[in-house]
């Protein structure tokens, strides 16, 4: 794993893939009954997001855990640099690349009414937009050989803090990817591409007829009650609860939390809670979102992507549990969600930037050893 919307511009983008606080009961969901049998020690889990911040490999980090009927919630570090203010357990976060889970499953229940082919080319939908080769399929599976928008943009804290707040819309975003000759032949290869779900985010416009966040707000968000998630567009700031993140710029401790995330628009401009991503991948897993034939669409891999299916990372730790989910980073912010297939482990884990970079070490496989082997 470790693929991520915006390269972090500090070593938390380490944890994109792979947080002083004390592991504590998520007093909404805790079933203190079943502890005796979870698998799961808090105390290494604490130990290993404390290993995270005092290695100066993030400022904070929150982690919500689950583990068959048990679940908590732990933190460590601090929620902004100059205070003590701890990391709010279910604060907000700019969860990035996750994004585009979220868009895939809407893509996907288009593909279970009738109203989109997957393995049909892109431009019978929208003519002329990208090469004619390219299917849906393709697009969501980061197949298409599309060049990843982001790698031209510059992203370095010197340079970002220039654009940092430029409003950018869908087609600037491509413009920058189709100036560029594919990097390969469609369907021959897998490249992390951001630019496949910006077309993604255009091709649910144009089937759904409303813009691309409002059908997500529909078909996800408001049926399962994620009222702590949002796709914010041009807006700057983070709403409710959250913790602040930093970088360096020009040698001088830069605070990034502010920023315009239409830079990522449908690839990961999407904010949200640890709480909100754990009841998403739920449903998700236990096909409550998807019908039968594009709940089994949406995890297969292939011999050219054995490792990614259609918007969802697969892959086998090497304890040989089988996991599923995205890793997503944005400047500030590193993310991860996980889960089992069948959804009785989970993991989420949302780590803040400071202004220096240090290395966490086997921290997060620490964490999900303890978490899913």
């Amino acid at each position: 794993m470790g693929i991520r919307l915006v390269a972090t511009v500090t070593a938390t983008s380490l944890l994109a893939l792979t947080t002083a606080g004390i592991a504590s009961a998520d007093t909404a969901s805790a079933d203190t009954s079943s502890a005796d049998t979870s698998s799961v020690d808090r105390k290494v889990v604490q130990q290993a997001l404390d290993q995270i911040t005092q290695s100066g490999a993030a400022l904070g980090v929150q982690a919500r855990v689950t583990d068959g009927r048990q679940r908590f919630t732990a933190s460590s570090g601090k929620a902004e640099l100059d205070g003590n203010r701890p990391v709010p357990e279910n604060g907000r976060f700019r969860v990035g690349s996750i994004t585009k889970t979220f868009v895939s499953t809407v893509t996907l229940q288009l593909a279970g009414e009738g109203k989109v082919d997957l393995d049909a080319p892109v431009v019978r939908y929208l003519p002329g937009l990208i090469d004619g080769r390219i299917t849906v399929r393709q697009v969501l599976q980061h197949t298409s050989g599309l060049f990843n928008y982001t790698n031209a943009l510059p992203l370095n804290p010197d340079e970002f803090e220039q654009i940092r707040y430029k409003s950018w819309t869908p087609q600037e975003l491509l413009a920058v990817s189709t100036s560029k000759p594919l990097d390969f032949e469609p369907g021959t290869q897998w490249s992390y591409s951001n630019t496949n779900y910006v077309v993604a985010g255009l091709l649910v416009e144009k089937i759904t007829g409303k813009p691309y966040e409002k059908a997500v707000e529909q078909r996800i968000l408001k049926p399962l009650h994620l009222n702590d998630t949002e796709l914010p567009g041009d807006k700057a700031g983070i709403s409710g609860p959250h913790a602040r993140a930093y970088y360096t710029v020009k040698g001088q401790p830069t605070e990034i939390t502010r920023m315009n995330p239409s830079v990522a628009w449908a690839a990961g401009e999407m904010i949200s809670t640890t709480r909100d991503l754990d009841t998403f991948i739920t449903a998700l897993s236990s096909g409550k979102l998807l019908k039968p034939a594009q709940q089994q669409e949406i995890s297969k891999t292939t011999a050219v992507s054995p490792e990614y299916g259609l918007g969802l990372q697969v892959e086998t730790l090497p304890c040989g549990t089988k996991v599923w989910g995205h890793g997503g980073g944005i400047p500030g912010y590193s993310s991860q969600l996980l889960t089992t297939p069948d959804s009785k482990k989970r993991f989420e884990l949302n780590a803040t930037s400071g202004p220096t970079e240090g290395n966490p070490g086997d921290a997060f496989n620490k964490l999900l050893t303890e978490v899913f082997c």
